[in-house]
């Protein structure tokens, strides 16, 4: 059973006896079908939404009501039968299936499947659609009672703040959330939110009940992730001392393991969607970026995202935007709050004024985090994005446009296609969403996923087995790949893993500049903070075994400038203000900047530490340790970096914070000024509120 997206919309504008015919007609087949066992056929699955959109707006369709709870019953897709007008038996399906502990949700047949065999202790790996409703379980899971104390590895920090949020509201009385890197966590039930790099070097985990990874295919080395590495050990240290796991991934068809029988698990594999989505080829339109303006200017679409290969692609695109029409008048004081904040001279300040956010990795998270609270409010409601986005953050997108075919200069594969085509529409709001395609898509292919930890060990790479736990035996191959390892590098166990944490590669390169760099002379040996030429030494290595662009910069000396500025800048206002004055390169290069904010957070002090680590081999009084902690939270109090992640940005909050102030102290202040008038504008006011998840 297959009907197309035209004869879809030609339905949808039939009207009285013929509107009646033509939906029974439908619904008579689906049910054959379903009869017939074809209750996994998505065309007959998609049936379910398309109607959901169409029965309650028609009245000549009332009396279908009934038929089609029976009808969502029948397909499993239980979250669309109406309670109200469903017959007896239906409707007590509902209710069973309708979670209180989460606001009423209505789970569907393969969301209670999947929770059945996770909630009798088995090992799950969910392969779904975007639309599943993945999160769902997780909450589900922890709204049991059954487990104490999770760990949540998710792949972004804006994914991070997403899930605490959720579980604040939901389960702030149950659980302890830790998301910071110094949060301590107590014996109280807790969940450990956090990236990667974060969980790997958490020493309060304990003993943990459930390990959920999501995202789970950023295991696959062969995705060229180059936090692969990282992400296996993590979630091998995790599991090592985990009675349970869920990892959560769209789109996978198989997951490879390793014959020794270590890993047990049930894959879970579900073509299950619960919403539908109509597609467009505009592949033969001639003049592709005026399609892309005339669509994006229909409020039809709205809310919509606009898929681009890279960040300076999405500036420029948005901006072109922002040039020929306007598509929004409540973003004004966004803008303007831009141009004050970070500079009159970014972009941004004239795509947002009219209408048009960009959604991309150098976006600052608090920034990125408004962006997509205006779009699911749909006062911006047109997203120009990169691949960023659909990592998980959770939007209210109706359309999406794929404008694009590569992720920066690669075509993108058919699994990211999916992912990408997977974002139009969301449950509750656009039961049917729309995909315009301004690309051949590229073929359909099995995906597979192999996690370098379901692997052999032996086959491992060399960054990963120095994270295998010493206490576990293993082939003496490995052991003897170790040793020569901590030959090569003269480090122990603890310092190769510091060095894996850059790459081992890295690392010998870095041991080799060391040796040679102190030979001349260099400003290496030095403890607590450094002068200008210590940091200008520590730039030269950096920049000699990665790309200075990789660091938001063109050169070392331009990286020991803005450390050194961002060091001694009294605001971040002040500091990306000056930068915003100075600057003289392309528009949409303009927000490099905060690519370089980004990797002062972890990128920089990682490399520093590992500088570091082989500086003592020569004198053991150095010590970086106070700089990297101050360099990786911009030299500001550690209270507004974690409160700029969770939405709140720093040139707000610095102006309220005092020295001494404890993160309680910060909120108090910061809620006080969006309920009164003074030295708040009404605008902040709104943004701290939504930030902070104030009912005021």
């Amino acid at each position: 059973m297959n009907i197309g997206t035209a004869e879809w919309i030609e339905i949808g504008q039939l009207k009285g006896d013929d509107l009646k015919r033509r939906v029974f007609s439908i619904m008579r087949e689906a049910s054959l079908n379903l009869n017939a066992g074809n209750s996994e056929d998505p065309s007959i699955l998609e049936i379910i939404p398309r109607l959901a959109e169409l029965v309650p707006i028609r009245p000549e369709l009332e009396s279908f009501r009934e038929a089609f709870s029976a009808l969502a019953r029948a397909t499993g897709l239980w979250n669309y039968i109406d309670k109200e007008t469903a017959d007896t038996a239906d409707a007590l399906l509902a209710e069973a299936v309708t979670s209180e502990e989460l606001g009423g949700v209505t789970l569907h047949r393969e969301q209670i499947s999947a929770l059945n065999d996770l909630l009798a202790g088995k090992n799950l790996i969910l392969s779904a659609p975007t639309s599943f409703g993945k999160s769902l379980l997780i909450d589900a899971l922890l709204a049991s009672g059954q487990y104490r104390r999770v760990a949540i590895v998710l792949p972004t920090i804006a994914l991070l703040d997403e899930f605490r949020r959720r579980l604040r509201r939901r389960f702030a009385e149950s659980f302890e959330v830790v998301m910071h890197p110094g949060d301590k966590a107590t014996d109280a039930p807790t969940i450990f939110l956090g990236t990667q790099e974060r969980l790997i070097n958490r020493t309060d985990l304990g003993t943990l009940d459930l390990t959920v990874v999501d995202e789970f295919y950023k295991l696959d080395p062969t995705r060229h992730d180059d936090r692969s590495i990282t992400l296996n050990a993590a979630v091998y240290k995790l599991l090592s001392r985990s009675r349970q796991f869920f990892f959560l991934g769209p789109n996978i068809d198989h997951v490879r393991v390793a014959g020794d029988g270590r890993w047990k698990f049930e894959f879970l594999r579900t073509r299950f969607s619960t919403v539908a989505v109509d597609t467009y080829d505009l592949r033969q339109v001639e003049d592709k970026a005026e399609r892309l303006f005339e669509e994006i200017g229909e409020d039809t679409n709205w809310p919509a995202l606009v898929f681009v290969s890279s960040p300076d692609r999405a500036n420029r695109l948005a901006a072109d935007a922002a040039e020929q029409l306007a598509v929004s008048d409540q973003s004004a004081d966004f803008s303007a709050w831009l141009s004050e904040n970070v500079g009159a001279n970014w972009s941004l300040v004239q795509t947002v004024r009219f209408g048009f956010g960009v959604h991309h990795g150098r976006i600052p998270r608090a920034i990125a985090s408004q962006m997509v609270r205006l779009f699911n409010e749909a006062k911006l409601p047109v997203l120009f994005c990169t691949s960023t986005l659909i990592e998980g953050v959770n939007t209210a997108a109706k359309t999406v446009l794929i404008y694009d075919k590569a992720i920066a200069r690669s075509n993108y594969d058919f699994f990211t296609f999916s992912n990408i085509k997977g974002r139009a529409g969301r449950l509750g709001q656009h039961h049917v969403g729309k995909v315009y395609l301004f690309n051949a898509p590229p073929m359909q292919e099995v995906t597979e996923v192999a996690p370098t930890l379901f692997g052999d060990d032996e086959d491992a790479p060399d960054d990963y087995v120095v994270h295998l736990d010493e206490s576990v035996k293993v082939r003496p191959e490995v052991d003897e790949r170790i040793d020569a390892l901590k030959e090569s590098l003269d480090l122990d166990s603890a310092g190769l893993r510091v060095a894996a944490s850059v790459g081992l590669e890295i690392a010998l390169a870095i041991k080799h500049m060391v040796a040679d760099g102190l030979r001349k002379g260099q400003s290496l040996r030095w403890s607590g903070y450094p002068r200008y030429s210590d940091i200008g030494a520590l730039a030269e290595i950096v920049c000699a075994v990665r790309n200075a662009g990789e660091f938001g910069v063109f050169s070392p000396r331009q990286l020991t400038y803005f450390i050194n500025a961002l060091r001694h800048t009294h605001s971040m206002k002040a500091f990306l203000n000056n930068y915003d004055e100075q600057y003289k390169g392309n528009a949409e290069s303009h927000d490099n900047v905060f690519k370089f904010l980004r990797a002062c957070e972890y990128g920089l002090p990682q490399l520093f530490s590992v500088i570091e680590l082989f500086v003592k081999r020569y004198d053991a009084h150095v010590d970086y340790s106070l700089f990297l902690h101050d360099l990786s939270r911009w030299f500001m109090p550690e209270e507004l970096k974690n409160l700029d992640e969770e939405g709140v940005p720093i040139q707000i909050s610095e102006r309220y914070h005092s020295h001494g102030d404890s993160r309680a102290d910060l909120i108090a202040k910061l809620a006080r000024a969006a309920t009164s008038d003074a030295g708040m504008t009404s605008f902040e006011k709104g943004w701290v509120k939504a930030a902070l998840d104030l009912k005021i």
